[in-house]
């Protein structure tokens, strides 16, 4: 790695690509230069991988009060009402606006195909080519970026630090990962918007780019993060051995699928009444208790009693990654277990995207607007990060006046010229030439051909079975007879372990890191966190758990790199954040929402409803 660095000015810098980050980029271009900067491809985004949909109350049936009051329910009594309401009431805007962008969502004849997912009241789950709602409204947003000259975008530009002067910030400082070369931004104002921190467990649904980098870098900078404590598991990742989590929509349960224990029981009527449409921290130490129960690795996501047909239709993308790995939803039970999926917290924001920092902006999954509780609704997230994402750029254009003059010295009075950012204008999202291609296209062209080529399988019967990476290459001569004879023993002994997700299938969303660019000296370290958080920082926690935990990250010693590059600094990143996330969930007394103690299983509004509050050197403290 070179020692020089090289500086640029723009009006505004955003970190991340996806929906919140896009969509501020695209607002603040009517005011200036705007470099946008992704780490991976710019595709590479938590948004590109959403499955569930977006959900908005737009059908005739629903309300925005009712959409509000879901919310509310979901959030076990923290979200924050004035920002619950903002989202509710301005999401459809928004949605609308997409739609007149070019955004193709599913319709029912003219009308838009509305779907209802669990903890809603109403059907108003939208959803585009059945489950691949991110990667669509990624295209969409794109393509309106790339008709905007002056918005840029830089790939596999991983930003280390922000640059603070006189308490405000003024920039950030990145690694180009192409040549290993230094450079820096200088803006009137940076948003973070670079998704959540999925990485810091062994066992998530996240895409290896979840490593919380946007929540780190500003507690260094010494901005407040709040409510790090709620981390929320998605109750149904694929379990199948030499797989990634990849994972199984909550659309899946929404259209009629059937949680079953390894004994094929359904088990979900003895925690819930709402039973598999229970909210999903329910539904996840549902199955985390039946899986102890019944000492087993996984229980079954049984979708059975639909049709191959309407399968593929609905659940296209999940459908065919399935049959990679030699499960025919249609006729397969497929093994699942919990996943962390989407973290509730991260850097505490206003309704404007302002942190606690001047000049420091967040949005979506790295900001906590407040809106998501201590547990988040399905397919909200989505719409956070399209609404407040364009607040965002709002605010900063709105504070460019007032701020302009200020410990600047006069440099931003006049834009700055889009030829001297160091990117290129957004590429066409439907271009397979730019790092702007989505990774899944290819993976959706396999999986088709996978499809096709399982096409003349013989029906499988209903049945109890350890479907492992072998079974990918599965012949049409397997029969039913076959899947019959395999054991319960055989079925735990296919699920996957910690240690096997370093296996990959080129029709699969990999969301384990890829060990190879790992520097060998990172890799233990970056196990032994991951391993960690799942096992005391997980679905299940205690006092005592969280203490070991907090100890262990307190006396690790990271390993040192002469030149760190990106995996450096992200494992470091997970070493602070899981020390925060440990720290806030052993400060809170209770259990509420994702967060559960067992030492403490009862909600205690007397004391905890309130909102987790940490920042550089102090301690928790919690507030209202």
């Amino acid at each position: 790695m070179t020692s020089s660095l090289t500086t640029y000015q723009a009006d505004y810098a955003v970190v991340g690509s996806g929906v919140a980050g896009l969509r501020a980029a695209i607002e603040l271009s009517s005011a200036g230069s705007v470099l946008v900067l992704a780490k991976s491809n710019l595709s590479d985004s938590a948004t590109a991988w959403a499955q569930g949909g977006i959900a908005v109350a737009l059908s005739d049936e629903d309300e925005i009060g009712l959409h509000e009051q879901d919310t509310l329910n979901a959030g076990d009594g923290l979200c924050r009402p004035e920002s619950v309401a903002l989202l509710v009431e301005q999401g459809p805007k928004y949605i609308t606006q997409l739609i007149e962008w070019g955004t193709e969502f599913d319709r029912a004849g003219t009308k838009l195909a509305f779907t209802r997912e669990a903890a809603h009241s109403r059907s108003r789950i939208l959803h585009a080519h059945g489950d691949s709602t991110g990667r669509e409204i990624s295209r969409a947003l794109l393509a309106r970026a790339h008709k905007i000259p002056h918005l840029h975008l830089r790939a596999h530009s991983f930003t280390t630090s922000l640059i603070l002067e006189d308490g405000r910030v003024v920039g950030v400082r990145f690694i180009d990962e192409t040549d290993g070369s230094l450079h820096e931004v200088r803006a009137l104002a940076v948003l973070l918007a670079t998704g959540g921190l999925g990485q810091i467990y062994r066992e998530t649904t996240n895409p290896e780019v979840a490593t919380g980098d946007g929540m780190a870098i500003a507690y260094e900078a010494g901005a407040v993060l709040s409510d790090m404590e709620f981390v929320q598991f998605h109750p149904t990742a694929l379990a199948i051995q030499g797989a990634p989590r990849f994972l199984l929509s909550e659309a899946l349960r929404g259209e009629g699928g059937i949680l079953r224990n390894i004994l094929l029981e359904r088990f979900m009527k003895r925690y819930a009444e709402a039973q598999e449409l229970a909210p999903r921290d329910v539904v996840a130490r549902a199955i985390v208790s039946e899986m102890h129960r019944t000492n087993a690795q996984h229980v079954y996501l049984d979708m059975t009693a639909k049709s191959a047909e309407f399968l593929q239709k609905r659940f296209p993308r999940i459908y065919s990654t399935c049959l990679s790995y030699g499960l025919d939803l249609a006729t397969d039970m497929a093994p699942v277990c919990p996943a962390a999926h989407y973290m509730m917290g991260g850097v505490k924001t206003d309704l404007w995207g302002h942190t606690s920092i001047p000049g420091l902006y967040a949005a979506g999954e790295t900001a906590d607007t407040g809106v998501h509780g201590a547990n988040r609704l399905a397919s909200n997230s989505l719409l956070e990060g399209l609404v407040f994402g364009a607040r965002s750029g709002q605010a900063m254009i709105a504070d460019r006046d007032q701020h302009s003059d200020k410990g600047q010295k006069g440099a931003h009075n006049a834009k700055f010229k889009a030829s001297a950012l160091p990117g290129s204008p957004a590429p066409k999202p439907d271009s397979h030439s730019h790092d702007g291609t989505s990774a899944h296209a290819a993976s959706a062209t396999h999986s088709n051909s996978s499809a096709n080529s399982s096409a003349n399988s013989s029906a499988s019967s209903r049945s109890a079975v350890a479907h492992s990476a072998k079974l990918a290459a599965a012949t049409a001569s397997r029969s039913a007879a076959t899947h019959a004879a395999k054991s319960p023993a055989a079925v735990s002994a296919a699920v996957a372990s910690s240690a096997s997700h370093s296996t990959k299938s080129p029709a699969a969303v990999s969301a384990a890191p890829d060990n190879s660019l790992i520097t060998p000296a990172a890799a233990p370290a970056l196990a032994q966190i991951r391993d960690l958080m799942w096992r005391h920082v997980g679905i299940m926690r205690s006092g005592k758990e969280l203490s070991a935990a907090i100890a262990f990250l307190e006396n690790m010693k990271l390993p040192l790199s002469e030149h760190p590059g990106r995996h450096d600094y992200e494992l470091a990143n997970l070493h602070t954040l899981a020390s925060l996330m440990a720290r806030s969930a052993l400060a809170r007394e209770e259990a509420r929402g994702s967060h559960y103690r067992s030492d403490f299983p009862y909600r205690d509004d007397d004391l905890f409803q309130k909102h987790s509050r940490i920042q550089r050197s102090k301690d928790v403290t919690f507030e209202l």
